[in-house]
């Protein structure tokens, strides 16, 4: 990765950036979007597209380190005592942030089937989601539920039916004889889920 100048000019240059690919890609989708496309959207010169990143696969993992952010910081900043309404606002936050990073998770699918080091990434990011919701888990059971499951793979069922939830929906067009459902219909689904797999056995008197 090229050296990012530390300062205050290079933080906004880089930040110029990462929104003008987010718009190029909304716009393109991310095979179709050029280098020249995004420094033309950011206002700067092709060239200096180098100075931050050196190619396009590296500023989509960088926007992938944003959603990944984004979903975390959101979650934790609406937590609750109660279960039901913690994973719900984990799943709000999910949900809401992949779309507002849909063409982006577009493109980190298609990467992730074509090219093996940037599908090792993914699951590294991928990881992050699935030791919290693990670390949930964990925590439900040391309160005396019942979970029944390894809780890593829980988890990463867990994780794997928010993603393939929002892909159906957000990406390939939702299924045949099923209404189309608005996004508090989506989020409760989800959090149902959730919680009734990680606590749907009461804790023993």
């Amino acid at each position: 990765m090229p050296s990012r100048p530390p300062t205050p000019k290079g933080r906004r240059t880089e930040a110029a950036f990462l929104d003008a690919a987010r718009k190029v890609f909304a716009e393109q989708g991310y095979f179709n979007a050029k280098i020249s496309d995004i420094a033309r959207q950011a206002g700067k010169s092709p060239g200096s597209f180098y100075n931050y990143y050196e190619n396009k696969e590296e500023l989509l993992q960088a926007l992938l380190e944003q959603f990944s952010v984004e979903v975390l910081e959101t979650s934790f900043e609406a937590q609750s005592d109660d279960p039901m309404e913690g994973i719900r606002a984990a799943v709000r936050a999910y949900w809401t942030t992949y779309r507002k990073y849909l063409a982006e998770m577009v493109g980190v699918f298609q990467m992730s089937m074509t090219d093996e080091a940037f599908a090792q990434r993914w699951r590294e990011h991928r990881a992050i989601g699935i030791r919290v919701v693990r670390a949930g888990i964990r925590n439900a059971e040391r309160s005396g539920y019942r979970v029944g499951a390894a809780p890593g793979l829980l988890a990463s069922a867990i994780v794997s039916v928010l993603e393939a939830f929002c892909w159906v929906w957000m990406v390939s067009g939702g299924d045949t004889d099923v209404d189309a459902p608005d996004d508090e219909a989506a989020i409760e689904t989800l959090s149902l889920l959730w919680y009734r797999a990680v606590y749907h056995r009461e804790p023993e008197a």
